[in-house]
């Protein structure tokens, strides 16, 4: 997705708003799209201004998030626990299936890490 275009441009498309302008005709002064011009007319009308609209997807919680103890309680259990054991362990448990992926991402995320030492077993999972 591209970048907005810059704030002082909107702001410069707003006072010819405010001035009387159509969007359509603010638009052309400013050589943008009539696309463009209509689209920021109708935020200035009902927003009151033209800024962007934040981009991508909307943060939420996500779909581990309800099982968030669970994973927390298992990893308290075996500190050793390997990602693909935890995705097991949940679709046996709840079963829901999610990518060994998203359960790094969640655990990432409570502050565990995935630290390699040579007196530790390969791929375990430590608070950290």
């Amino acid at each position: 997705m591209s970048a907005p275009l810059p704030n002082a441009l909107r702001a410069r498309f707003q006072r010819y708003i405010e001035d009387g302008l159509s969007g359509r005709a603010a638009a052309l002064r400013l050589r943008l799209s009539p696309a463009t011009g209509a689209r920021w007319a109708r935020a200035i009308r009902t927003r009151g201004h033209a800024d962007p609209a934040p981009q991508g997807r909307p943060r939420g919680r996500g779909k581990l998030a309800p099982y968030q103890a669970f994973f927390e309680e298992l990893v308290a259990q075996d500190p050793d626990i390997t990602l693909y054991e935890l995705r097991d362990a949940l679709a046996a448990a709840e079963g829901v299936k999610v990518h060994h992926s998203s359960i790094a991402a969640l655990l990432s995320r409570l502050g565990f890490s995935y630290k390699k030492n040579r007196w530790w077993p390969p791929n375990a999972i430590v608070s950290g």
